[in-house]
């Protein structure tokens, strides 16, 4: 325990509105190390031995610089008396009660709100999340992370004496989190951890909406993390107390995806290749008109859509490459790069061109569609036959390094 004299016991004054996190303590409270919030509910039995074994650890380890956040959502075990109670003689311990608003996900983010730590962190308080852990994520930190997280799926990692039942669930969670936000959970082994710790500046004044418990992938949807290291923990069975997981936090888990998949969407690489293939729709249809169109030149189907759907390659190639694989064109620039990217897209999207042209005189030909209906039909097949080579094969780097600006930290065990 650090040796700073005992301060006043009072609450701090829970924060109310926007879930947004300051780039800094508001007015003239000191600058820490490191914060940890520890959101309660009902731990009136547990919070005592984890905040004595927080102490002593991570007074050890950063003297004055850090503090405990316990945020407590009105226990009727009245947590938040005892947690105030011990602030007297562990002054590293801060106390927010709040009345009215509930949640694991919206206690950790107000807790963040009023923490002065330069490193934000989250643990439960149950005492299954083993305290030492802290010390091997902020070294982590120490080391390039933008973000640490305790997981329980690498080396090191694991549960104690799951059910079956509990394992099965706790899997068909994460991958149904894989299939809704591929692009978020794919960056770890243990999306659905609540254990973890980042710098502040990462989701500095970036408006967050947290729903249910997994506030892991609020974090990582919407802040800026880098670089991402990773500390094996076994997670340990509850000693006292009650498990607060419910049906009802399945179903709130499942809205959260949908609402960070929506939101996030946008800044998707795959929504940023649809709407530069839209673009290209547009030059694609526009060439097939003026070259195929009885009232225009007049041209062959097949010639015509050829050449139309060459134009509409070269123009989706200069705005994939501009934009939606932007990261890997800086990356490699000058023009033998360019080049050998626009080769392979064209290769790749020529496969793709015959396909099309085949789908095409089929619908029209021999199905009787409208040249036009045809045609878009046609292209929506092929899209995702181009976006999934592309990627794969012409902006592979991009999976790398448009988070990453060095190679991925070293997983501690």
């Amino acid at each position: 325990m650090h040796s700073a004299p005992p301060g006043p016991a009072e609450l701090v004054v829970a924060p109310t509105g926007a879930f947004v996190v300051s780039g800094a303590p508001e007015g003239d409270e000191r600058r820490l190390r490191f914060s940890l919030v520890i959101p309660t509910y009902n731990e009136s039995k547990n919070i005592e031995p984890l905040i004595v074994e927080l102490d002593r650890l991570l007074g050890a380890a950063l003297g004055t610089g850090y503090e405990l956040i316990v945020v407590d959502d009105d226990s009727p075990d009245r947590t938040w008396e005892k947690a105030l109670e011990l602030s007297r003689d562990h002054p590293s311990v801060r106390v927010v009660r709040r009345v009215g608003e509930r949640g694991l996900g919206t206690a950790v983010v107000r807790g963040w709100q009023v923490a002065r730590g330069e490193i934000l962190g989250v643990m439960d308080a149950d005492l299954q999340h083993p305290p030492e852990v802290n010390l091997a994520l902020l070294q982590e930190i120490d080391d390039g992370a933008t973000l640490a997280v305790g997981s329980r799926h690498v080396q090191g990692g694991g549960v104690s004496d799951w059910s079956a039942l509990r394992r099965v669930l706790s899997r068909g969670a994460q991958l149904l989190g894989l299939l809704v936000l591929p692009g978020v959970l794919t960056r770890l082994s243990d999306p659905m951890s609540g254990y973890f710790m980042f710098r502040r500046d990462a989701i500095a004044g970036v408006p967050l909406d947290p729903l249910g418990y997994k506030i892991l992938i609020e974090v990582i949807a919407r802040g800026k993390m880098r670089w991402i290291g990773e500390v094996g923990y076994v997670f340990r069975e509850r000693v006292v107390g009650e498990s607060k997981v419910t049906h009802r936090l399945y179903s709130q888990y499942l809205h959260h995806l949908v609402k960070l998949r929506l939101a996030t969407l946008p800044n998707s690489v795959f929504f940023k290749f649809c709407v530069v293939g839209a673009s290209g729709v547009l030059v694609d249809m526009g060439g097939l008109y003026l070259l195929s169109d009885p009232h225009t030149l007049g041209l062959g189907l097949t010639r015509s859509k050829i050449i139309a759907a060459e134009l509409a390659i070269v123009s989706n190639f200069v705005l994939n490459d501009l934009w939606t694989f932007g990261a890997t064109a800086k990356a490699a620039p000058g023009f033998v790069p360019r080049l050998r990217r626009f080769v392979g897209f064209n290769l790749v999207c020529s496969v793709g061109l015959a396909l099309n042209v085949i789908l095409l005189n089929l619908l029209f030909n021999y199905g009787g569609v409208n040249r036009y209906v045809a045609n878009a039909a046609a292209i929506m097949i092929v899209t995702a036959w181009n976006y999934g080579v592309n990627r794969r094969l012409n902006w592979a780097p991009l999976a790398v390094s448009r988070d990453t600006e060095r190679p991925p930290p070293r997983r501690r065990t």
